[in-house]
């Protein structure tokens, strides 16, 4: 293990623990847990600034409706 990455995971750790209200007996926990987060930020591609830039979805939206074939041929139908 570096030594980058394992102060990295003793932090990060520490935090998990503090965050815990500081128990007892659950370091082994609060490192493996630590260990899967570190490990997993560098195993993920870093988002471009496109991606994260992009317009959420609202979640009470309702798809848009598919024009009708006549439509988009340019023969516009009359109501």
């Amino acid at each position: 293990m570096t030594d980058d990455r394992q102060d990295r995971i003793r932090q990060r750790a520490h935090e998990i623990w503090e965050q815990a209200g500081r128990p007892e007996g659950a370091h082994q926990e609060h490192w493996e847990q630590a260990t899967a987060e570190i490990d997993g930020a560098a195993a993920k591609p870093k988002k471009t600034a496109k991606k994260a830039a992009a317009k959420p979805v609202k979640a009470d939206a309702k798809p848009k409706a598919a024009k009708p074939a006549a439509a988009k041929s340019g023969k516009a139908k009359s109501k």
